[in-house]
């Protein structure tokens, strides 16, 4: 048996399904509450009463609830793009340039990357089937190829999304209001006054954060090409799939044609994106420059979708392709709340930011942040679920040091993006269209990630 089979076996026999991890964390957190954050003055009862009010109270929290559905768009909306016709052109002519292993794994690599910069939905399905369709040119043409590395280089979007624009965190810090709401029930900051919003100018588009991009861009898919010179090639063994909708013959109704029609789709789809630009444009001319939110990213990604797709009939087929895809997210987000809520009212935020800034130091606190999120994101594999859950700790700990709130949560979204290369979780999609195994791709992907900890670490001792 292999290193990369005996590691998956491990794998899922020590950690059971995102959803009863979401399950064993709220039980965990409930007992600890119950146990060792009873107030004196509190009987048991009363405590007990408390603990499941405020899981209640965290579970239906209306902007909580808000932040899980735009994280759900996000992602199937993403995916929905990387089901248009221009999406499958583009795969077309790229195959026609990936006729070796090395040449393929450099341009899967690199686009992958670039579009997990922008969203992570559309680099997640967009790699799945470039690095399929690089294995159907190969069988065609009758070259030979490595087709497990080609899929972990379609995968290498998720190493990198969470530093880009569709990045869970970003999103949400940069909108005004956020930081202090998640903070409403920390006593630590009734006295504290956080910034309005922390804009992506301090986060996505940073001097460091920039660099640690062009690094991830330029070396990863060379670390991708050197890997290609020197892997043996595989016999791609591949099951039928199909990219696009069945053909259907015209239906009679005016009701139907107007599904099909090219018109409503631009019309709708040019009037979201003036929407959008209009929305920017107000942003800019009054200086607040806050105008990048996960509702505009949305709105974005609803026009282009549209506009791609050509009609409202493939639009919809698309997004009911993507919508399996966030099942996760739909039943796990509201546990996480819940957690966040029991957490944050029972003074359990406060103690363990206590202890992490009893074991930090301005020098070490950055490095801790980036391998404890890559740590949670094994157990919490979702960046808006690890938000909510380890956000408020990041905040309050980096506020008690001093250090700067910005650059904490970029060493939060890094921790958090970098171990998707060992979690199989958000890899399921993308398994499912190539119709490889986990252990095919993981020596691969393993790589990858210790070179994406390198160039990370390198970037929050440097800046």
């Amino acid at each position: 048996m292999s290193f990369s089979e005996k590691f998956e076996r491990v794998f899922r026999n020590v950690l059971p399904s995102p959803f009863s991890l979401a399950v064993i964390l709220t039980m965990l957190v409930l007992v600890c509450a119950l146990i060792f954050f009873q107030p004196a003055s509190y009987s048991s009862g009363s405590h007990f009463i408390n603990v499941l009010q405020y899981w209640y109270e965290g579970i239906w929290s209306a902007p909580l609830l808000v932040f899980g559905y735009q994280m759900i768009l996000i992602l199937v909306l993403g995916h929905a793009l990387a089901l248009s016709r221009p999406a499958n052109n583009a795969i077309k002519v790229l195959t026609k340039y990936c006729n070796t292993t090395p040449k393929a794994a450099l341009i899967v690599s690199s686009v992958c990357i670039f579009l997990g910069l922008i969203n992570w939905g559309l680099a997640l399905i967009f790699g799945a089937i470039l690095a399929r369709k690089v294995a159907e040119y190969s069988v065609e043409k009758g070259y030979a190829i490595n087709y497990p590395l080609i899929a972990a280089c379609g995968y290498t979007g998720l190493m990198v999304w969470h530093g880009g624009i569709s990045g869970s965190s970003l999103l949400k810090v940069a909108e005004p209001g956020h930081l202090k709401q998640l903070t409403s029930n920390s006593s630590f900051f009734a006295g504290i006054e956080l910034p309005e919003f922390i804009g992506f100018s301090e986060t996505v588009f940073s001097e460091m954060n920039i660099a640690i991009s062009l690094a991830l861009l330029l070396i990863i898919p060379f670390g991708a090409y050197a890997l290609g010179k020197n892997s043996p090639s595989t016999h791609n063994i591949l099951r039928k799939f199909k990219l696009d909708k069945d053909d259907e013959h015209q239906p009679p109704g005016w009701a139907e044609r107007f599904d099909s029609r090219l018109a409503p789709a631009l019309v709708l789809g040019f009037l979201v994106l003036l929407t959008d630009t209009i929305i920017a444009a107000s942003s800019i001319r009054s200086g607040e420059n806050n105008f990048m939110s996960p509702n505009f990213i949305n709105t974005a990604l609803l026009g282009l979708g549209l506009i791609a797709h050509g009609s409202l009939s493939r639009f919809t087929w698309a997004v009911k392709q993507a919508i399996p895809g966030a099942s996760g997210i739909l039943i796990q987000f509201p546990l996480y709340f819940g957690i966040l809520g029991v957490m944050q009212n029972t003074g359990m935020v406060s103690a363990i930011s206590n202890l992490v800034a009893s074991i930090s130091g301005p020098n070490t606190f950055f490095i801790n942040t980036f391998f404890s999120a890559g740590f949670v994101n094994i157990l919490v594999p979702s960046g808006g679920g690890q938000w909510m859950v380890q956000g408020p700790i990041l905040l309050e700990t980096a506020s008690k040091l001093n250090l700067p709130l910005s650059k904490s949560i970029m060493a939060l979204a890094y921790g958090d993006q970098i171990t998707n290369m060992l979690q199989p979780f958000w890899a399921l999609p993308l398994l499912s269209i190539t119709g490889l195994k986990a252990r095919e791709i993981l020596p691969y992907t393993l790589y990858f990630m210790l070179i994406g900890i390198v160039i990370f670490i390198a970037g929050l001792l440097i800046f």
